[in-house]
């Protein structure tokens, strides 16, 4: 039973980590990103280039991802988010979409379209703590994950964190204070680029890296998002560690099959039974 919820927390962990970028562009522009796996998987290959092709090392090549993945982030707004600012939110849900099929394409067609090995943070043996077997990979991959959750929470409540939030609550009254609400906008696309390639990164060891390795994992953080609450910033983390473990118990002692199944029912169960989700809140419009 441990060895089953400690590996679903280490699972659950990376859903959060991408479920936290779909949440910081929906807050501030109501916008679901479904292409969000897709920017992760292109990065990756990014990532692998670097390390593969230009030679370079882990630590130099995780970084300079994360830079690539920033300025993904800028041209995603800039080419397809900002022309449509003025159009419906469906129409800008709708262009994300299309996006999938661009960037699959693209890494398809420029990195190829065979299954890779992507290395690990660290290759060591598994250590056992209290009869739990771990990766020190594994751990290394939670202990990222949470370094980079509390960051943000903490970024938030810095001058800039604190507009995001202002911008995400009402964006009329964030522009009477102020607040550039299109600078806001184009910082969330930039975290949440740089959440997803770091989320890719980390995923990439343990399912190897090809176009289609983020497809699962997305909807899974979708389901995370969902689950914890998308309206807040603390129910990505809530979510993705609960269905982590869920998933894992579901597999473990009802049926593999059911795995991912469960994720997807529970979702449905939450959205009737609690719509804002476990850590969301429901906001009453005053006329």
């Amino acid at each position: 039973m441990s060895q089953v919820i400690v590996s679903g927390i280490i699972t659950g962990s990376l859903y959060a980590l991408a479920a936290l970028g779909l949440v910081l562009i929906f807050k501030t522009s109501d916008v679901v990103n479904f292409a969000q796996g897709e920017m992760a998987m292109f990065c990756t290959f990014i990532a692998y280039t670097f390390m593969t092709f230009v030679g370079l090392p882990y630590y130099i090549a995780f970084p300079l991802t994360i830079i690539c993945a920033g300025i993904l982030g800028v041209i995603v707004y800039r080419l397809i988010i900002k022309p449509l600012s003025k159009s419906n939110v469906l129409s800008i849900m709708i262009a994300t979409l299309g996006l999938i099929m661009i960037l699959n394409g693209l890494a398809g067609n420029i990195f190829g379209f065979e299954t890779k090995s992507f290395p690990k943070l660290i290759n060591a043996k598994n250590i056992n703590i209290l009869g739990v077997s771990l990766e020190p990979n594994s751990l290394l991959i939670v202990l990222i994950t949470f370094a980079i959750m509390l960051s943000l929470f903490f970024y938030f409540k810095t001058m800039e964190g604190i507009a995001i939030r202002a911008v995400a609550q009402d964006v009329d009254a964030a522009k009477l204070m102020g607040i550039s609400v299109k600078r806001v906008t184009v910082t969330t696309w930039i975290i949440s680029s740089m959440l997803a390639a770091t989320a890719g990164m980390l995923i990439a060891p343990t399912t190897f890296l090809d176009i289609n390795m983020m497809s699962e994992v997305h909807l899974k953080s979708f389901c995370a998002a969902v689950l914890g609450g998308f309206n807040t910033f603390v129910g990505p983390a809530v979510g993705g560690v609960l269905i982590g473990i869920l998933e894992n118990l579901v597999g473990k002692y009802i049926s593999l099959a059911w795995k991912t199944v469960f994720a997807f029912i529970l979702i449905i169960v939450m959205l009737v039974v609690r719509p804002n989700g476990l850590c969301g809140k429901s906001y009453r419009k005053k006329v």
